[in-house]
């Protein structure tokens, strides 16, 4: 894909209009940090400078996938909870569906490949919901390669149609989310697989389990790893990503080839921008880190891009939920680099 990095030339003029506005430079703190970022792709997207930032159509995807390896009990749920869930989507009773009615977000759920399919009727009925399936649940990694390298390509390509689409319908920050049991196996995995760090590191509980679960995840986790022999993204996707996993990275990489800025919620979906970067590292101009997850190697992920997250909430449920949540603080940095007074409009002298 080309994306090409932000263009910095707009950028003194950004930082002026902030530190003009009516208050010490740097005391709004971080979100001068984040409607600085947000001037600066609005800036390149128009090919002049951004005097206001327009966060239009706010759109959350959830994409959920099933994973092999959940026959290990490397969670506190069984598979089944996946496809569960998403019925809990699509019916609007799930944390991600409070948020996103909370702050006036546009909400998708993606079948990205759970096991047993969503009945037609349903599919129907609910047009937020959209199936693009690789497969019924990928393959047990700890035992074999999780995906065919077809299935990696494909799923690349649905991520990238279905960001395009709300593009095309006029959202400009997309908020990523997932669902499915285990895949915090798969995103400590791709954390070990591009980073070398010590699996000790990057494989926390999950959803809570325990000490004696929490050990066996992390010898097949070291099982799988034999088998990468590269940090080339699509390789590791092969061996131990998922299928709602290869999709968010299609999704990314779209994004930010159209000038999108991507609001990124915790470990999956960090772990999925890390994979997007190792393709492309230009996409890092893009992202805005929500929160901090509880997820243990979250931390150590967040410094493969010096991220600052907006909040930490000791959050671990996933769904894009923490992402939902630190919208309303993109939507008060672009009010306030939008409405707030100079010191020459206001009169005040300093």
């Amino acid at each position: 894909m080309n994306i090409s990095p932000l263009n910095t030339k707009y950028s003194d003029a950004i930082i002026a209009k902030i530190d003009q506005k009516t208050k010490p430079p740097g005391a709004l703190g971080q979100l001068e940090t984040v409607a600085a970022q947000l001037a600066l792709i609005a800036s390149n997207r128009k090919s002049k400078f951004a005097n206001t930032i327009e966060i239009t159509n706010p759109t959350a995807l959830v994409f959920a996938g099933d994973h092999g390896i959940s026959v290990e009990g490397v969670s506190i749920a069984p598979s089944d909870v996946t496809r569960q869930m998403v019925l809990n989507f699509i019916y609007g009773g799930a944390a991600i569906n409070c948020f996103c009615r909370a702050n006036n977000i546009a909400l998708k759920v993606i079948d990205a490949g759970i096991i047993q399919p969503i009945e037609n009727d349903i599919k129907i009925q609910h047009q937020h919901f959209i199936e693009q399936r690789l497969g019924a649940g990928t393959n047990n990694f700890a035992e074999q390669a999780a995906m065919t390298k077809t299935q990696v390509k494909q799923g690349l390509a649905y991520g990238k149609t279905i960001a395009l689409t709300q593009i095309e319908q006029g959202c400009n920050l997309l908020i990523l989310g997932e669902m499915g049991i285990s895949n915090t196996s798969a995103a400590a995995a791709i954390l070990a697989a591009l980073t070398k760090a010590n699996v000790d590191d990057c494989v926390g509980s999950g959803t809570g389990i325990d000490p004696k679960q929490l050990i066996h995840k992390k010898q097949l986790i070291e099982q799988a790893l034999t088998r990468i022999s590269s940090t080339d993204a699509i390789h590791i996707l092969e061996q131990v990503g998922g299928f709602e996993i290869v999709q968010m990275v299609g999704a990314i990489l779209a994004s930010a080839e159209s000038g999108i800025a991507v609001l990124i919620d915790g470990f999956i979906v960090s772990a999925a921008a890390l994979l997007a970067n190792q393709i492309n590292e230009n996409i890092a101009d893009y992202l805005i880190f929500s929160h901090q997850s509880d997820e243990s190697g979250h931390q150590l992920l967040l410094n493969q891009f010096n991220a600052s997250p907006l909040l930490n909430l000791n959050l671990r449920l996933g769904e894009g939920t923490g992402a939902a949540l630190a919208l309303p603080l993109l939507v008060a940095a672009a009010h306030f680099y939008n409405d707030m007074a100079s010191f020459e409009q206001a009169g005040v002298t300093i």
